[in-house]
């Protein structure tokens, strides 16, 4: 068990001072103190300045992993910044203790590799020191630019719209066609609908697309592909030269559209939904949420990354995920400083949080692709895929030193499972040793079984144009 061993200015200055008595308060009695959202940034320097972070990084007194505190002065949205720094390091978190009361913020994790082991490589120890210790900046950045990087050599594109067969391939043949390689991506579908962060350079340059007129014509004509022939929901395209983390923005775009909202029937949904629980403790003036659901890499991320964006903070909770399942607790209010007001409201709190859960669960054959990048490389296997009616439900694209390391879910456009066949028929067109099935393909071995209404048509699509903007080639 760790304890705060840290000294602070003497309870007597504290008391005359307005400025730090919220330090006070959080080792005392004393009710806490708001302050304004816009406190000044030359104040929460200087508060830093008194009471910088400190990590202990602990291998000894846990037997199956490595235990890491952190804790410093309280600052809107730290907690989701740390576990945003584990999770980028794919650590895996099987514990944690969390509290956030008054002016001061302490969690616990207990976190291993993949492998299940402690984590002892001296550079990712050193990574996790300086990331959130006293020379990090997380703390001054927190509040206006969770997830916010900054970089110029790539355009970045964030697609929204409605979720349909084929969708990644059209979105890919346009940009081949205009001459644009994607370096980077990641897509995820979830309730008929899409959304996709894409890092982008200029076939010529190498670099950033920087030709005003270009970059008009990219978003003209992937808002032309999002929208399809569907009008009942928007579509969205956003293009610019800032970097983004890509998850948390993947959350943000999702939650903005919507996609908690129920489409159709989703018996199908049933089987595999989270148990989500919201109650006040009246007596504490806490909300307090509970969570139930099969355990995964990034769960925590993505719960905090929903709680966040929707403005509720977290003042006490527990993760408990050593076995298959995982439980997780937390005590939150408003950003108003009130529990949960109203059944409404926690019926949409509960809807959010469920599909914050599932927006990361695979659903499909997991495929592995890995081969020298070139331009049009997306664009042609995600065709292959689209005329063998097969349909991308999550993507991520990565390029490692000129090689292109791509991740694809897949399903069968109608609803079928996939055809051990087709998968057969599609490598030896890619390339057996450039395709690969990754993980165990349970799905090929099930009986085929009626889809629930998710693509009724999808065979319709083995053979689709790309008539949504115009005279882009389908083999481009």
């Amino acid at each position: 068990m760790f304890t705060i061993s840290r000294v602070f200015l003497s309870p007597r200055v504290l008391e005359k001072d307005a400025n730090f008595l919220f330090l006070f308060q959080s080792f005392s009695s004393v009710a806490p103190v708001s302050f304004p959202r816009n406190m000044d940034d030359e104040y929460e320097k200087f508060i830093r300045r008194m009471n910088p972070p400190r990590v202990v990084i602990d291998n000894n007194s846990c037997k199956n992993a490595t235990v890491i505190q952190v804790d410093s002065a309280n600052k809107c949205g730290i907690l989701l910044e740390v576990v945003q720094v584990l999770t980028d390091l794919n650590l895996i978190i099987t514990k944690a203790y969390i509290t956030s009361d008054g002016g001061w913020f302490m969690d616990v994790f207990n976190v291993t590799d993949h492998d299940g082991n402690k984590i002892t490589d001296a550079e990712i120890l050193s990574y996790i020191q300086k990331s959130l210790g006293p020379d990090s900046c997380f703390a001054t950045s927190m509040r206006r630019s969770v997830g916010l990087t900054s970089e110029m050599d790539h355009t970045s594109i964030e697609l929204v719209g409605s979720d349909r067969p084929g969708l990644l391939s059209e979105v890919s043949a346009v940009l081949t066609h205009l001459k644009c390689n994607v370096v980077n991506a990641e897509v995820w579908t979830h309730n008929m609908r899409a959304a996709a962060v894409m890092q982008v350079t200029d076939e010529l340059t190498g670099g950033a697309i920087t030709d005003p007129e270009k970059l008009t014509l990219v978003k003209h004509l992937l808002c032309n592909v999002l929208k399809g022939s569907n009008k009942s929901r928007e579509a969205k395209t956003v293009v610019s030269h800032g970097g983004t983390h890509t998850e948390r923005r993947l959350h943000q775009m999702m939650l903005a559209d919507r996609d908690y909202e129920r489409m159709g029937d989703d018996s199908f949904d049933d089987k595999e939904r989270p148990s989500v629980n919201v109650v006040n403790w009246n007596d504490k003036d806490y909300s307090v949420v509970t969570i139930r659901c099969k355990d995964r890499p990034k769960l925590l991320f993505d719960v905090l990354c929903t709680l966040t964006d929707m403005q509720y903070f977290v003042f006490h909770g527990s993760v408990d995920a050593e076995g298959p399942e995982a439980y997780q607790e937390y005590c939150v209010r408003h950003v108003d400083g009130s529990p949960l007001k109203s059944d409404a409201e926690r019926q949409r709190v509960i809807q959010c949080l469920e599909a914050a859960i599932q927006r990361r669960v695979s659903e499909g054959l997991k495929l592995e692709l890995c081969t020298t990048d070139r331009v049009g490389l997306l664009s042609y296997v995600t065709r292959i895929f689209r005329e063998n009616s097969l349909t991308v439900t999550r993507a991520e694209v990565t390029t490692r030193a000129g090689k292109a390391v791509n991740t694809f879910y897949i399903r069968d456009a109608s609803g079928y499972t996939v055809d051990p066949k087709i998968i057969d028929s599609i490598r030896q067109t890619i390339g057996r040793t450039i395709l690969r099935v990754k993980g165990c393909p349970e799905e090929m071995n099930q009986v085929p079984q009626e889809s629930p209404t998710r693509f009724l048509f999808g065979g319709l699509f083995k053979s689709r144009s790309f008539c949504n903007f115009g005279s882009i080639r389908s083999d481009s």
